[in-house]
């Protein structure tokens, strides 16, 4: 259950990103935007384990996952400019 919990958290989590993050260089599709999605929420998780916000089997909240996700998006975005 916490796989389809991951890819239900990680597909709204990359929606709102992408709702919020400016510019016209954004990904499309719903795999793209889940998969980002879920890579800002494990990379939210470990930034807060890291700083110490989360524990070793906590996982990051929602907003953690968005910001996590905005992070990605925005990086994907640095990236597509330069291709």
């Amino acid at each position: 259950m916490s796989i389809i919990w991951s890819i239900i958290i990680g597909f709204l989590a990359g929606m709102i990103a992408k709702w919020i993050t400016p510019g016209d260089n954004k990904p499309s599709g719903f795999i793209l935007t889940t998969v980002l999605g879920i890579v800002g929420s494990l990379l939210a998780t470990w930034l807060g384990q890291v700083i110490g916000w989360y524990g070793p089997n906590d996982g990051a909240n929602f907003i953690g996952a968005i910001v996590g996700a905005v992070i990605i998006l925005l990086a994907w975005t640095q990236i597509a400019r330069r291709a």
